[in-house]
Formats: C-alpha cells, sequence, structure tokens
C-alpha cells in the first residue's frame, strides 16, 4: 500500500497524512463558450479569456450577456497555450457573482463541498502536470481526460483553508508592494518630466529650491570629456568585460576571460562613475554609469568613455540621456538601414548641442534622482524577496 504523504512545512494542529484524489474527486468541471461576436467597449460582465487571467485580471474585455455564468469561488483555468507560453495552467480565482462570463479554451472549476477554492487555485496554477503537454512546439490545448487524470494529495478541507488564507494574505502584500514600486516609478517618470525643460523651452517647470533663470545651450563635446584608459593585454591575466544593457538597463559583468581568451584585443579600462555608450546599441537606450562594484573592468573601443567637467556633472548627464530629446540625438547621429546595425558618429554627436543648468543645479538634480533610484532598488528587492518567499513556501507547504 502506498504511503500518504505530508509537506514539509505546516501550521500547528495538522497531522493528518495527505490523501491522493482525482481533480474531479474534488471538483466540478465546465468548459466555456466563444463570446468574439459579443465583445463591445463597455458592458456589464467580464470575458475571462486567457490575457485577463494570465494578467491576473488586469487586461479586460467586455459584453452585455453572461452567455458562461462564473460564480464566486469557482476558479477559471487556462486550457490553450501557444507554444512555451506563459498562460497555460494559469488559475484565477473568482471573488464575485454576476460580473465574470466563461470564454472558450477557459475551463471552469468548481470545488466540491471537501475543497476549498483558494487552496485549489494555488494547487492548479501553473502546475507542473500541466506544463509537461507542452511541446514547444505546436498549440497546447489541454482535454477532457488531461484534467480528469490530474491527480494529487489534498489535507482536510479546515487544513486547506488555512493554507488558502495564507497565500491570500501573502498574494495581498505582494500586490501592495507592487502598487508601491508602480506609484515610485510613475513618480520618476513625472519628475523627469517637469525637471527638464520641455522641447522649445529654456527652464522646466519644476525647480530645485535656490535656482531660477534660463538653462544654458552647450555643445556635448565641449562638456563631456572623452577619456581612453588603453591597456596591453597579458595573456594569463584574467579580465572582467562589461556591457550595457538596452532601454537604460546599466552596465553589467559579460565574461571574466583570460587576456589570450578576448579577440578583440584593443580594451580599455573603465572607473567606478564613467559614463558608458555602446556605439552599436546607443540607439536602443545603451548609456549608463559605471557602478562601483564593475570598477577597475575592461571595455573594447565599440564603447564611448566618458567624464563629467567643470561645466558637466556626470550624473545629471547619464539621466539626461534617459530622456527623448537625447535619444533623437542618438539616432540623428546614427547611420544605416538596418535599426539593428547603425554606426554611431561620435564626432557628429558631440556637435550637438544640450540644456544645461549651472552645474550645482545639476548636481543636486542628480542627487534627487540617485535618491529616488534607491528607493525603487529597496522597493524591488522587497517585492523580490516575497516572490521568492512565496514561491520557496509553494514548494514546501503542498505534496
Amino acid at each position: 500500500m502506498e504511503k500518504q504523504k505530508c509537506p514539509q512545512v505546516r501550521f500547528n494542529s495538522f497531522y493528518d497524512e495527505w490523501k491522493k484524489q482525482k481533480l474531479f474527486d474534488v471538483a466540478l468541471y465546465k468548459n466555456g463558450k466563444s463570446h468574439e461576436s459579443e465583445i463591445v467597449e463597455k458592458g456589464k460582465y467580464v470575458v475571462v479569456n486567457s490575457k485577463f487571467v494570465s494578467t491576473n485580471g488586469s487586461v479586460k474585455k467586455y459584453c452585455l450577456n453572461q452567455i458562461e455564468p462564473l460564480h464566486n469561488g469557482d476558479i477559471a483555468f487556462v486550457l490553450s497555450d501557444v507554444p512555451n507560453g506563459r498562460a497555460l495552467s494559469k488559475t484565477f480565482l473568482i471573488d464575485k457573482d454576476d460580473l465574470y462570463t466563461l470564454n472558450q479554451r477557459i475551463a471552469a472549476i468548481s470545488p466540491r463541498e471537501n475543497c476549498d477554492s483558494a487552496f485549489l487555485h494555488r494547487r492548479l496554477d501553473r502546475h507542473e502536470y500541466f506544463l509537461k503537454f507542452d511541446d514547444g512546439v505546436g498549440q497546447t490545448n489541454l482535454s477532457l481526460r488531461d484534467m480528469e487524470e490530474f491527480i494529487s494529495f489534498y489535507p482536510s478541507r479546515a487544513e486547506q483553508i488555512e493554507i488558502g488564507i495564507f497565500f491570500q494574505n501573502l498574494d495581498q502584500s505582494i500586490a501592495l508592494h507592487e502598487k508601491k514600486l508602480i506609484q515610485t516609478q510613475n513618480f520618476k517618470k513625472a519628475m523627469l518630466e517637469k525637471m527638464f525643460p520641455k522641447q522649445g523651452s529654456l527652464c522646466p517647470e519644476i525647480r530645485l529650491k535656490g535656482f531660477s533663470g534660463d538653462w544654458n545651450i552647450e555643445v556635448i563635446g565641449d562638456v563631456l570629456q572623452e577619456v581612453f584608459r588603453p591597456i596591453n593585454l597579458d595573456k594569463e591575466t584574467k579580465y572582467r568585460l562589461v556591457t550595457v544593457k538596452r532601454r537604460n538597463g546599466g552596465i553589467a559583468e559579460r565574461a571574466i576571460l583570460k587576456g589570450k581568451d578576448i579577440l578583440v584585443k584593443s580594451q580599455f579600462e573603465v572607473k567606478a562613475g564613467d559614463y558608458i555608450i555602446s556605439k552599436r546599441q546607443v540607439v536602443h537606450g545603451a548609456t549608463g554609469l559605471v557602478p562601483p562594484e564593475l570598477d577597475g573592468s575592461v571595455v573594447s573601443n565599440e564603447y564611448l568613455v566618458g567624464q563629467g567637467t567643470d561645466k558637466l556633472n556626470i550624473g545629471f548627464f547619464a539621466l539626461l540621456s534617459t530622456l527623448p530629446e537625447m535619444y533623437q540625438k542618438f539616432f540623428l547621429s546614427s547611420y544605416g538601414v538596418d535599426i539593428e546595425k547603425l554606426f554611431f558618429d561620435v564626432n557628429d554627436w558631440k556637435k550637438r548641442e544640450v540644456l544645461l543648468p549651472p552645474l550645482e543645479e545639476q548636481v543636486q538634480i542628480s542627487a534627487f534622482f540617485k535618491q529616488v533610484d534607491k528607493t525603487l532598488n529597496l522597493q524591488q528587492q522587497q517585492l523580490q524577496t516575497l516572490k521568492n518567499l512565496k514561491q520557496a513556501l509553494l514548494e514546501k507547504m503542498f505534496v
């Protein structure tokens, strides 16, 4: 006789072994119906389709009729997805009556009296049993038999309820942290728009205290100092090579190689605080500052390395490089027919003009956004910690 199982982590007062059961022993099942001809811009009912479930309800379509009603406690389950997609077996727990209607290729799982809906929602969500049907080649369509053959372990309903409530609370905490992160991201975006002059203006909408007057027009090449620190590669010495990520993603380690294994022999040392441009990727936002932990790394001659001057704070210039106005300058100084293979003409770019405030104002603007970025990083770390905790507990609190 097969031994019944228990999870690694469980709440006090629960000691019974979990029992193996088929899905249809603990829940009822039904398929959705087509809603394509019923979709309207504004309607009473939310159409529960693959996009709705996979985005946790953030992307919605509506209709006027509840063609296939969903009820409080039902679990919407995605049956179909493209190869290697992220929607297959994704679940959404219905929390209201008379609001949702079930689309085709989505199943409604309705727990029986012996099963808690919040628990079953966690049990089914992206379960490896269902994901194995995705062969990475063709469209995956889970059948009724596939669903019927799903076997798992279930505790008493009382323990299910405790587990369900625990993960609901954890999800609420994650959602709160996600909301705070989005608010800070939106705040940064708004302040970047307001603390730099709009096109055609010589001063920004918002100034830090103590500063006034128009910003000055300067030529990039007159204020940005390009630096060269060539190195002679030693065959046996290891070097850290770095790259610049697209979309202002920052500087990152690319590889650690011995000198003899570095193909491009023209290499230059970079220091913490250097401003770097990837000449091949600059139109995609590949600019940034070298962080302290990558001090002493090396880059090839495919990168521009710059520093500030008595007229330019390099942190301010890095911010300036993330704005649409500078993106336009990068593009205008790039040549070619393939967006992925444009040639960046550094000398042409250096002749272009930018608006700069006095150096002290640059320093304070840079410090302001550095503090915002510090808050963003902390919020991202806290959010990731919660997500990691959830994943670890999902593995330890279920059999």
